[in-house]
Order: structure tokens, then sequence, then C-alpha cells
């Protein structure tokens, strides 16, 4: 049975639809026994009470309490952040609540008391979005007795998956310098322990193999523009190169920046691709070229996957989304000798 919060009652609900609570509450289940001119009225007097249905009443009856975990890796980052505002969006809209927990390089508190946090505040299913190697190890050695779910692309036969094509995205970047005309492009690569960034650094690989292409020294960093900048600006850390693809956007415009004070213009000079599509990317200078990831999609795609595994539904172990090339000015044909 439902309980009562906001301006009335069930029982008051009842009385005013002239049927029992039992039938109010067999309503607001969705519970296809009720005829529509019942359900009709019992709507009217919803309405017109402001009556609204408390959902700790229905985890006490139901055992459920229409609330995901999710624990968030480096939720300061871009990437990881949208999805887990995208994930809150499309929760809501789908009536369930979202209660999250992050973890970081800063944070003494690993996944594994993450996810005994979370689990002390009744959850019915688990979403773990930017995940290390580290943290899905933390997660596969823990028991827990409800879907989980973890944004990745990667394939795993124990958990659901959902993601943005991580590795078709890359493969779009690099393709299109290939295309242009690049035949020497390097790849600034976020931490490869990052399941995305180790994603985008293999197609990088299999698309030069596929084009013949020599492989030049990756440099891998952290995600912030200061690794871009410091790779800019010092002379020698970048490969002898006339393009770059580099593992987000931030990345990208710090290069920009330290390419700019060196003197080497892009794309005259050097052209450059990120990814990810900040809001701010159509802002730099040059606009980036760059890879969008549709993250109200992502968010969508992973509470319909874990609402179907809490219904007992058929759903498929894994969903990808396709990511979209936006050409923008940071990309142009090589400079001829």
């Amino acid at each position: 049975m439902a309980a009562i919060s906001g301006r009335a009652n069930i029982r008051q609900v009842a009385t005013l639809a002239g049927v029992s609570h039992q039938t109010v509450s067999r309503v607001l289940n969705g519970h296809a026994s009720i005829r529509p001119a019942t359900r009709a009225r019992v709507l009217e007097a919803i309405e017109e009470l402001d009556y609204r249905p408390s959902h700790a009443a229905r985890a006490l009856a139901t055992s459920k309490t229409d609330r995901i975990g999710v624990i968030v890796d480096s939720a300061v980052e871009y990437g990881p952040n949208s999805t887990l505002r995208g994930l809150e969006r499309a929760a809501r809209a789908a009536g369930y609540s979202v209660i999250s927990a992050t973890v970081g390089d800063d944070d003494p508190l690993g996944p594994s008391v993450a996810l005994e946090h979370l689990m002390s505040q009744g959850i019915d299913a688990l979403c773990l979005i930017a995940p290390r190697s580290s943290s899905l190890d933390h997660l596969r050695s823990s028991s827990m007795h409800m879907p989980a779910l973890v944004v990745t692309a990667a394939k795993d036969d124990r958990f659901l998956t959902v993601s943005v094509d991580q590795e078709l995205g890359a493969a779009l970047a690099v393709r299109h310098l290939i295309d242009l005309g690049h035949r020497r492009i390097a790849h600034l690569a976020g931490p490869l322990d990052w399941l995305d960034a180790w994603a985008r650094h293999r197609a990088w690989q299999a698309e030069l193999k596929a084009a013949g292409l020599d492989e030049l020294d990756v440099v891998v960093g952290d995600w912030t523009a200061g690794f871009g900048y410091e790779v800019g600006h010092v002379p020698g850390r970048l490969p002898n190169c006339t393009a770059v693809f580099a593992a987000n956007d931030q990345i990208a415009l710090g290069l920009i920046h330290g390419l700019a004070e060196r003197g080497v213009r892009v794309p005259e000079d050097m052209s450059i691709v990120g990814f990810d599509d900040l809001p701010e990317a159509k802002h730099f200078l040059p606009p980036l070229t760059t890879v969008r990831q549709d993250f109200r999609a992502l968010g969508e795609r992973t509470v319909e996957v874990l609402h179907a595994a809490l219904e007992g539904s058929e759903l498929d172990r894994r969903s990808i989304i396709a990511p979209l090339l936006i050409v923008r000015e940071s990309t142009g044909p090589p400079r001829r000798s």
C-alpha cells in the first residue's frame, strides 16, 4: 500500500473517487486490471487533491527504493560529470532517484568504500561511470545481489555495459587526418589505466596500421590542459609530426596554447583533433575539430537498461552509442615542404 505525502492522503483520494484505498494503490502501481473509468476517477481525485505518493512507503511495501547508486571516477572531469548529469536527468524522468559517490586520485576512500556507502543507503541497482581498470577490479571482487552496469565500451561478461563507442570515435578522428593527407600523426593520451583512454589509444594504433603509417611514440599524461600546454610549449616533447589526435578537448586546448607560444600555427603548421566536444570547443582559437559524445543518450540508455534488468525483462547486455565527428577549423591538409 502506498502511504501519503503532500497535501492529501490515500484515503482522502479513495473517498473522493468513490473507491477503496487498495484500488488507488493499484492505479498508482500501474495494475492492468483497473477499468478505464475507475482509473480516470482516481487520477482526477489525485490531481484535485494534489496527492503525491511516498517513495519511502512504497519501499517498505515492495522492498524497492527506486534508487540507483552511482560511483563516479574523477567526477571533476567533463566526460564523467556529463555522463552523471545525463543519467540523473533520465532517471528522474523514469521515476528513479540517484545517489552518487565519487572516487579519485586525491580521495582516500576507494571504490570499495564508495560501494559500501551506496549499499548502506538502500539502492536497487548500481552504475560505475568512467572506470579505471582498478575500479573495475574492485567491483568484480565485491559481492552484490543487484543489477550492476559499467559505462564502458569494453565487453564484460559479468556486468551490463553501456557506452559511446570510444574506439569508433578515435578512428573517425584519425581517419579524418589521414584523409586530409597527414602521414605522421601523433597521439597525446590520457592516463592509460582509464578504459576510455586505452580504447582511444588502441584505435589510433589500429588506424595507423591499417593505413600503413608509422606509429609514433605516444605521449601519455593526464586529462588537463596543462599537460597539453607542456607538450606544445617544450621543444622535443612532441614527436615530429604534422597532426595530433588529443585524447580530450582540454589537452587539445593546452596544446594549441603551447604551440602558439612557439610560433607554430594551427592548422597551417599542425592539425589538431580533440575528443568530447566541450561546449567551449567551437570557441577555441581556432575552433576545434573534435568527436562529440551524446551524454543525454548515454544517460537515457543506462536507465533503460537498468530498468529492464530490475523488471526482469530481456535486454542486450552490451549497448553502444555512435559518436559523431565535428569538423571545424583546427584541421587542414599538411603544409607542403
